[in-house]
C-alpha cells in the first residue's frame, strides 16, 4: 500500500459524470483508507470537445498540482478511469440520483474501497496551493557535482533504486557495476574486467549537483560518470564483441501506447516490483535501459519511436529475468492463483504495448576495465 501514499501514486484519477458535467467543472471527492494514512482526493470533471476529462488533487499530500486522467468513461452508469503511468485503475457504480460512485481503486496489486461524492462549491475541499516545483537545468549544461557522499549499504537497512530528491541524486544498495552499467547504459554483460569486489560491494550515495535545476537523466548519468573517475579511479576502454541481445521492434498490429502529456523534458518516472513495471513519461530507449535491468542480456531499441509514453506493463517473470531471482508462482502483490497470473514477458510486451522481443546475436559495444578502486574517504 505505500505507493497509494506517494504523491504521484495518489494522483490517479477519477471519474466524470456524464450527464452532469456538460458545460461547468463538476466536482466529486472521497477520502482513500489506505491503512496507514486517509488521504482526501478531489476530482474535478470538465467536458471539452464531447470528451469527459478529469483532474484529481490529494488535498492532504503537498505537491505540483493537479494530474490529468489518462481514461475518463461513464457507461451504463458505471464509472472507469486509469492513470496509465501510475498503474492505477478505478470503477464504480454511480447512484441513480448522480450524487456518488460507489467502487474500488486498484494499484500495484493493491485493491481499496473508494466512495466518491458530488458536491456543490460550497462543500468542496479548498485545495491546497501546489508546492513549487524545480525547475529544469538548462539542457546545454553538463553538470559535475558539488559535494558526493558514499557510504557502505547497511545490509539492515538496504534500500535499492536511483532517484532524484529534490535536487539530490540518490542510489541505494548499488554495486559499482550497477553505476557503471547506469552511467553508460551497458548490460552487465557488457562489462569486462576488473575485481571481484565490483559485483559484490554495495554503496549508498548521495549527490547535490553542481548547478541549480532539475537534471534531466542524461545530465544524471554524466554526474555519476564524473564520480566514478573521481571516487572511484575508474579507467576503461571500449571494444567490440558479439553478444547474444534481445531486439525491441515495433509488433505487426502496431504499438499500443499512450502518448504522456507531461513535459516532455522533464525526467521519467520508471520501476515497479517483478512482474509490473510502471512507466510515466518514458521513451522507448529509456524502456530498453529499464528492460535491460530486467533480462539477462542487452536490450536495443530498433522501434523507431520518438515520443515519450505513460502505460503499464505486468507480466509473470521467469528464470531468465532479475537475475534468476523471480517470485513463487503464487505470490503475485495481490494474492492471485498462478492460473491468474498475467502471460509471460514476451506475449505481454506484444499483446499490451504492441511491441515484441527478438533474441539474436549481434556486435555490441563492450567495456574493458583497466583500473579501479574502491571509493575514497567522503
Amino acid at each position: 500500500m505505500k505507493r497509494l501514499l506517494v504523491w504521484v501514486g495518489v494522483l490517479a484519477t477519477l471519474l466524470g459524470v456524464g450527464a452532469q458535467a456538460q458545460d461547468a467543472p463538476e466536482t466529486w471527492q472521497g477520502t482513500l483508507h489506505t491503512g496507514q494514512q486517509d488521504i482526501r482526493l478531489q476530482l474535478q470533471i470538465t467536458k471539452a470537445a464531447g470528451t469527459l476529462k478529469g483532474k484529481i488533487y490529494p488535498i492532504d499530500l503537498p505537491g505540483p498540482g493537479g494530474m490529468a486522467t489518462t481514461t475518463l468513461s461513464l457507461d451504463g452508469g458505471v464509472l472507469k478511469f486509469t492513470l496509465t503511468g501510475m498503474d492505477v485503475d478505478y470503477e464504480g457504480k454511480v447512484s441513480p440520483d448522480g450524487k456518488s460512485a460507489v467502487g474500488t481503486w486498484k494499484q500495484g496489486g493493491h485493491e481499496t474501497p473508494l466512495t466518491l461524492e458530488h458536491v456543490n462549491a460550497g462543500e468542496a475541499w479548498e485545495i491546497p496551493k501546489p508546492t513549487a516545483a524545480l525547475s529544469l537545468m538548462d539542457p546545454k549544461l553538463q553538470p559535475g557535482y558539488e559535494v558526493a557522499t558514499i557510504k557502505p549499504t547497511d545490509p539492515n537497512h538496504a534500500r535499492g533504486g536511483f532517484t532524484l530528491q529534490g535536487r539530490h541524486l540518490v542510489a541505494g544498495n548499488f554495486t559499482v557495476e550497477g553505476l557503471i552499467t547506469l552511467a553508460y547504459n551497458l548490460h552487465p554483460t557488457q562489462v569486462t574486467g576488473g575485481p571481484d569486489w565490483l559485483k559484490t560491494d554495495h554503496y549508498d550515495l548521495d549527490v547535490l549537483p553542481d548547478h541549480e535545476g532539475l537534471p534531466s537523466l542524461e545530465q544524471a548519468r554524466g554526474i555519476v560518470r564524473k564520480l566514478l573517475a573521481d571516487r572511484f579511479a575508474l579507467k576503461f576502454h571500449y571494444d567490440t564483441k558479439d553478444l547474444s541481445v534481445y531486439v525491441l521492434t515495433v509488433a505487426k498490429t502496431g504499438p499500443k501506447l499512450a502518448k504522456s502529456a507531461s513535459d516532455p523534458s522533464s525526467p521519467p518516472g520508471m520501476g515497479g516490483p517483478p512482474g509490473r513495471m510502471m512507466v510515466r513519461n518514458g521513451s522507448m530507449e529509456e524502456f530498453a535501459m529499464l528492460m535491460q535491468g530486467t533480462l539477462d542480456r542487452p536490450v536495443v531499441d530498433q522501434t523507431g519511436l520518438k515520443d515519450r509514453y505513460d502505460f503499464t506493463l505486468r507480466w509473470t517473470p521467469d528464470e531468465s529475468q532479475y537475475g534468476g531471482r523471480v517470485p513463487p508462482p503464487n505470490s503475485g502483490d495481490n494474492g492471485a492463483a498462478a492460473a491468474d497470473a498475467p502471460p509471460p514477458l514476451f506475449t505481454a510486451i506484444q499483446e499490451q504495448l504492441g511491441l515484441k522481443l527478438d533474441a539474436m546475436k549481434a556486435p555490441a559495444k563492450v567495456m574493458v576495465i583497466e583500473s579501479v578502486q574502491k571509493p575514497s574517504e567522503n
